[in-house]
């Protein structure tokens, strides 16, 4: 080891960023896979046919390596806009189960959330930098998915 601080040897540096959005949906969960008795033992009172509501808060992290010249490792005004387009638009103050396509034969658990945000960020990003999707569900309730 030369004893050079790495940020002066020209080894590049990686960063995280995390941004955190908040949005409110309600849905049902309710599988088209299984009887009504077994919705509603495997589900409870999340099965209700009236549904409920959440507000969920996600948080989209990236990874890569910051860029020499900007300092950053994508830029934020950027970043922003992929969650209002894959998050924000699609998901607030939405039914999931009866507004987004997706979940019409998806059971909209927290889970397949994450999943479907995945999916579509993965749309918008640049290549390899989406690191991590975290959704608080609740206090109590926290999904992390990362892709795997």
């Amino acid at each position: 080891m030369s004893g050079i601080p790495e940020s002066r040897s020209g080894a590049e540096r990686v960063g995280y960023i995390t941004r955190i959005q908040s949005f409110s949906a309600c849905h049902r969960l309710h599988s088209i896979h299984l009887s009504d008795e077994e919705n509603k033992r495997v589900y409870g009172k999340c099965n209700n046919p009236n549904g409920h509501g959440h507000n969920y808060t996600v948080e989209v992290t990236v990874r890569g390596k910051i860029n020499r010249l900007t300092g950053m490792v994508m830029n934020l005004t950027d970043l922003k806009r992929c969650i209002e387009d894959v998050i924000m638009t699609p998901l607030d103050h939405k039914n999931l189960d009866k507004d987004v396509p997706y979940f019409a034969d998806v059971v909209s658990t927290t889970e397949n959330v994450a999943v479907y945000i995945w999916d579509n960020m993965l749309m918008v990003l640049p290549p390899g930098l989406l690191y991590e999707i975290k959704i608080h569900e609740t206090d109590k309730n926290v999904v992390i998915y990362r892709g795997e």
